[in-house]
């Protein structure tokens, strides 16, 4: 394995030094085979019971009354190149709704998108991110800590849902034995389902908190460095996701604050901000999905 990894990343590092395109991104987004969407919804949504008049003309988890609610930002393509955005996109997103739910208690919730690739249906070649908050709902996300990013397909063994590795000797020659953490707190969503549509998707964020959203990826926002984002792009194909925590206006311009999974160096230190309702903004608003997290 260890030969393998070496060759993936002297690969992953000839082909950024290339100077390819596409040097952050790979599709990473798989369709589900169910026709219907994945949706468990038992209480009334958001935008069913808010008005326009009710939402705020701007609103930011990142500081909502001087309180930061935004779980941190990662990198999926470290160590490894690695299509985790599904698991990346989701669990960020759900990791602030936690926070939220605890009133910006300390520590910051970090969930396990290691875990999550782990163990759900999808892979360092993509998923569905309805099924992440599907498996949140049966079995629960633990933290981070659990499993730490690791940009490898793994299987689903009771230390990679949980484990911790030891030495086995004062001053192991390398040798680590692994054991499986029995307790562990986990995570579970209550409800989960999609949501569509700039209105919807601000009475949800408001109401429950930040949200998953496809979006296109293309060169050139690949490239984007800061500012509001705009490109005309007939017909875009969502192939990347993306967290969703607010919106805001500027110059008359509403835009969506969104948040990266390709590390502080990328955009807006790993965020950015997307035109709102215009030029179609890379479907932005068109596959977005959300969980409602209850405590352990």
């Amino acid at each position: 394995m260890a030969g393998t990894q070496a060759v993936l990343l002297f690969l992953s590092v000839m082909f950024v030094a290339s100077g390819s395109a596409l040097r952050f991104h790979k599709p990473c987004l798989l369709k589900s085979n169910n026709s219907r969407p994945l949706e468990l919804v038992k209480s009334p949504l958001p935008w069913e019971y808010l008005k326009l008049s009710d939402l705020p003309t701007s609103l930011d988890w990142r500081d909502v009354n001087g309180v930061n609610y935004a779980s941190p930002t990662r990198n999926q393509n470290n160590p490894f190149d690695c299509g985790s955005c599904w698991a990346m996109g989701t669990t960020s997103a759900l990791a602030d709704r936690v926070n939220i739910m605890r009133k910006g208690k300390w520590p910051s919730t970090f969930l396990s998108a290691q875990h999550v690739i782990a163990c759900t249906k999808g892979s360092c070649n993509g998923g569905n991110p309805a099924e992440v908050y599907q498996y949140a709902n049966k079995h629960g996300i633990p933290d981070e800590t659990c499993n730490n990013y690791q940009a490898l397909d793994q299987k689903c063994t009771p230390v990679n849902r949980c484990g911790t590795c030891l030495p086995t000797q004062i001053f192991p020659s390398i040798k680590y034995k692994c054991h499986a953490e029995e307790k562990h707190t986990v995570w579970h969503v209550s409800e989960y389902g999609e949501v569509s549509g700039a209105e919807n998707m601000k009475a949800e964020i408001y109401q429950r908190g930040p949200i998953s959203c496809g979006i296109e990826v293309t060169d050139t926002f690949e490239k984007y460095t800061g500012g509001i984002y705009s490109e005309v792009k007939p017909s875009p194909m969502v192939n990347h996701e993306v967290s969703i925590a607010g919106w805001g206006v500027e110059n008359g311009e509403e835009y969506w604050i969104g948040r990266n999974s390709w590390g502080t160096d990328w955009g807006e230190q790993g965020w950015f901000r997307i035109t709102m309702k215009k030029d179609l903004n890379l479907g932005i608003e068109t596959e977005c999905t959300w969980g409602v997290p209850k405590s352990p």
